[in-house]
């Protein structure tokens, strides 16, 4: 089996040195940048299936280059925040990093995180220089959705704009159509941080979500709230496939 290889994106080089030895002690192979430009350098040039990101990465921005890797590859990232970026590793997370590691970390956390989200991911890691088959298309009420490219089309075939959180929870209904779904469940599979029963952070997001994909969000048809329960996605959602080339679509 070929060893996945993780990106380590990080200007410090003894932290790089620590997160390389421990992935590589897991059977990872490592890549390594301390720049945002040599992290996109890599992307193109290497099949890479992780990225561990430094939020604060010398001159470079860190959710400014996650934002930038999301627009043009699906690969798995994991921010690493210090302890008191709680505002950072919010933003991190809407702009579709998949986790993160707080500063100082352990090296078992590490390995952990990066294992659960590469079991979450699948094996779809993305090959810069090459061409990803069989991206997977939801399509529903006239709307084409295309999760690996963060893509929405609308019913006239134009983008819609959502945010990576907005598209998180579409994605989580499109794979489970016509099922109740609780408040509970949603916050799980969107991997929301901690809440409360009071917390209306799913409700906000459901009422985002209407606003661009409902034909009327005043009385939607497609994302239903049952009473005392949650919502369910009441349309029916075909999945088909398509190869898609993503240096001609970035």
């Amino acid at each position: 089996m070929t060893p996945q290889t993780v990106l380590i994106v990080d200007d410090d080089p003894k932290i790089r040195a620590v997160l390389r030895n421990v992935l590589q002690d897991e059977g990872f192979t490592t890549l390594e940048a301390g720049t945002a430009a040599e992290a996109l350098a890599a992307l193109q040039t290497s099949t890479v299936e992780l990225i561990t990101l430094d939020i604060h990465l010398g001159a470079d921005n860190g959710v400014d280059l996650a934002r930038e890797i999301r627009r043009i590859s699906d690969v798995a990232i994991i921010m690493v925040t210090g302890k008191d970026d709680v505002i950072d590793r919010v933003v991190g997370l809407e702009v579709g990093a998949d986790d993160y590691i707080t500063k100082p970390f352990h090296v078992r956390e590490v390995i952990a995180r990066t294992r659960s989200v590469l079991r979450r991911k699948g094996d779809g890691g993305v090959t810069g220089a090459g061409v990803v088959q069989d991206i997977q298309q939801f399509r529903f009420d006239g709307m084409t959705a295309i999760p690996v490219r963060l893509e929405l089309l609308d019913r006239d075939g134009a983008h819609c704009e959502l945010t990576s959180g907005d598209f998180k929870l579409l994605t989580v209904f499109l794979n489970r159509p016509e099922r109740v779904l609780s408040r509970d469940q949603l916050m799980d599979l969107i991997g929301g941080v901690d809440w409360s029963p009071l917390d209306r952070t799913i409700d906000n997001q459901v009422a985002r979500l209407r606003k661009k994909i409902e034909r009327d969000p005043s009385s939607p048809k497609l994302i239903k709230t049952v009473r005392g329960i949650g919502y369910t996605f009441a349309s029916p959602v075909q999945i088909a496939q398509t190869a898609v080339d993503p240096a001609k679509s970035a």
